[in-house]
């Protein structure tokens, strides 16, 4: 839609250079439920004999993962294709379950730019940010591609198609940058701690400031909230997402309310005196919801492994795939 209402605005000012959107292919991905496919009995290769009638390709993953195509029922394929190639998602019903150790402690977590989280401890982490890192080769890729480009030629050069691939899997690699970021500060976290606490950020809200859409993108925090959801229910720990409003403007001390700008670092409170980091002061707040919706006082709460234990991940069905962290399963070029 972003790109829709930039073209409208170029055709009101008539510039030359409108910019006309398209639409994107629906040729991404085919799927098959029961048949359209087959394994061979070494699970070595997978065979499509149905609209999409390819024919035979070699499959190319780890040991875990043959071992649950041989011992696990599939019940859909799908064939996605990505900038660096073609690849097959199994999904299939199974139940991981991994024995967390119980460390007692409890954390709660303040989500931003600046820091890409805060706990009450005031621990900081700090978000590599991968799309402003790979801006200055985006635009090369970019410029590259838009020179090759020959207006109303149809079909255009192998060189532009070069040129569109390598543009491509420049995006794709910050894009598996920041899932991969995701997953390893969601499993630290919900690793540390017994109960982990966050606010439940309106993403799709917030990213309609154009000042700081692009930095809000580049953050993924609802990709991270939602490996800490994961990475909860495996291990039995208590994930708990809270509403963000005034978590920044109450006072975590006394609770007196004083609005602040977003350029305000510091909480000062008039009431109490009191002064910490804005960002401190809602992890606060932000674990004190999280301990009140759990019926727990946060200053008094010890936790073991049965007071922790999340009665969702006890017995449930998993869906496997590529995007929740199984090892890619890579059919050869079709």
């Amino acid at each position: 839609m972003g790109f829709y209402i930039q073209f409208l605005h170029r055709c009101r000012k008539g510039e030359k250079k409108k910019g006309y959107p398209q639409f994107k292919k629906h040729c991404r991905s085919v799927e098959y439920k029961v048949s359209g496919w087959k394994l061979s009995e070494d699970c070595m290769k997978i065979t499509f004999t149905g609209g999409f009638n390819a024919g035979s390709f070699s499959l190319y993953c780890n040991k875990e993962t043959r071992e649950d195509l041989f011992r696990l029922k599939i019940n859909r394929v799908r064939v996605v294709r990505r900038a660096d190639g073609y690849y097959a998602q199994f999904c299939f019903d199974a139940d991981r379950k991994e024995q967390g150790e119980y460390t007692g402690n409890v954390v709660g977590l303040d989500l931003g730019l600046k820091y890409f989280t805060k706990d009450q401890n005031d621990n900081a982490v700090i978000y590599p940010q991968f799309l402003r890192k790979s801006e200055r080769k985006l635009k090369k890729a970019q410029k590259r591609l838009s020179k090759k480009f020959v207006k109303g030629a149809k079909p255009q050069s192998n060189n532009y198609h070069k040129a569109r691939k390598r543009l491509g899997k420049t995006h794709l690699k910050i894009q598996r940058q920041r899932q991969d970021w995701a997953i390893k500060q969601a499993r630290n976290v919900v690793a540390s701690n017994d109960v982990v606490v966050y606010e439940d950020l309106k993403v799709s809200n917030m990213v309609k400031n154009h000042h700081l859409a692009k930095s809000i993108s580049d953050a993924s925090w609802y990709q991270f909230t939602q490996w800490l959801d994961y990475y909860g229910k495996i291990w039995d720990k208590a994930v708990v997402a809270v509403s963000p409003h005034y978590t920044s403007q109450d006072c975590s001390n006394c609770g007196h309310r004083a609005k602040k700008s977003l350029s305000t670092g510091t909480h000062s409170c008039p009431n109490c005196g009191i002064e910490i980091c804005r960002d401190t002061n809602a992890a606060i707040n932000i674990l004190k919801k999280g301990m009140g919706i759990l019926g727990r006082s946060w200053q008094n709460s010890t936790f073991g492994q049965k007071e922790s234990a999340s009665e969702e991940g006890k017995h449930r069905e998993r869906t496997i795939s590529i995007i929740e962290g199984k090892p890619t399963i890579v059919s050869g070029s079709l």
